[in-house]
């Protein structure tokens, strides 16, 4: 690998976290391509999308704020995945593994983004 965000944990997570929001997401019926699958796709997607773009940019302070960016729209996805639950489009099962595996990122991040100096 050769970029740095590659070498991120808290990047690979992501990139996985959004593989499996994908699959996810496409048990939501047809009448919200255009509405909850679009958005939790495009959330999930600006996780790692985010983390790669600060992670090259030119300051530390810079880094900080995509992280940010990052953490806000995983805040975003958890939204979406009450949403999909209480629309009945996901399992019990289904959102609490996406919960737990959000909620583990959101303490990765979080923890990364403090450390950023």
């Amino acid at each position: 690998m050769g970029f740095k965000f590659e070498k991120l944990i808290i990047w690979q997570k992501a990139m996985d976290f959004g593989e499996e929001i994908d699959v996810l997401s496409k048990k939501f019926p047809a009448n919200e391509v255009f509405n909850l699958t679009s958005q939790i796709k495009r959330a999930v997607d600006s996780i790692a999308l985010n983390i790669s773009e600060g992670s090259i940019g030119q300051t530390n302070p810079e880094f900080k704020k995509f992280m940010g960016y990052s953490i806000r729209s995983l805040a975003e996805v958890v939204t979406c995945l009450h949403k999909a639950f209480k629309r009945k489009y996901i399992t019990e099962i289904e959102f609490n593994q996406q919960y737990e595996n959000a909620f583990n990122l959101m303490n990765m991040m979080v923890a990364f983004k403090k450390n950023i100096q």
